[in-house]
């Protein structure tokens, strides 16, 4: 029997489960909670039990997410052994809020920022949008002068707000290595690495 020559052995590269990628979140104290999932490729079938569902694969398993959303490692490794599939829902307005803008205008803010040296903190390709992960604005004193913002968006109102979307407190994103309908995948540009995230309203400045 020929052996295979060694240049020409390939290893097998395993990519990360959705338990290690959640359980690397709760390291960060990011909190996370399974998520539905697409049935299949390029349909807009979902795992949750809604006939027509309105947003396939890209919203929480539970109404109560809000409460659920954890970094508690044995819960979030049951959660994800019992739904292996579960795409990773993230809660904002806690550690951190994103700005969610569309792919065309996302990607060029990012690269004048990367020319201009600014550091973008964590940056995710969603599809047709880019999400850019910020310092949370969290529960100021003066709620009603800071909190107020026509930006701000929770699921329910996502529809109406096709350009630049703020995600705070009562809203969420879907996390990598969550799955689209489309069998794309979620996925970092710029993966979080522990460092602190950028001020929220200096990156404002890039994207609008």
């Amino acid at each position: 029997m020929v052996g295979v020559p060694l240049a020409r052995r390939t290893k097998k590269r395993t990519r990360p489960t959705r338990i290690d990628t959640v359980l690397q979140y709760a390291a960060l104290g990011w909190a996370s909670v399974p998520g539905a999932h697409p049935l299949r490729r390029g349909a807009r079938a979902c795992s949750c039990d809604r006939i027509g569902c309105p947003d396939p694969g890209a919203h929480p398993l539970s109404p109560a997410w809000s409460l659920q959303a954890t970094t508690d490692t044995a819960q979030l490794t049951r959660w994800w052994q019992r739904e292996p599939e579960a795409n990773v829902i993230l809660p904002t307005g806690r550690v951190f809020d994103v700005f969610d803008v569309p792919l065309t205008a996302g990607l060029s803010a990012l690269a004048r920022m990367d020319a201009a040296d600014f550091p973008s903190g964590p940056v995710a390709s969603n599809g047709d949008r880019v999400l850019f992960y910020v310092a949370t604005r969290g529960n100021p004193e003066d709620e009603d002068e800071w909190w107020s913002c026509s930006l701000d968006v929770a699921p329910t109102t996502i529809d109406d707000t096709p350009g630049l979307r703020w995600h705070c407190r009562d809203s969420f994103v879907l996390a990598p290595p969550s799955t689209l309908p489309t069998g794309q995948p979620v996925s970092w540009l710029r993966a979080p690495d522990g460092r602190p995230l950028p001020d929220p309203l200096r990156l404002l400045d890039w994207l609008v």
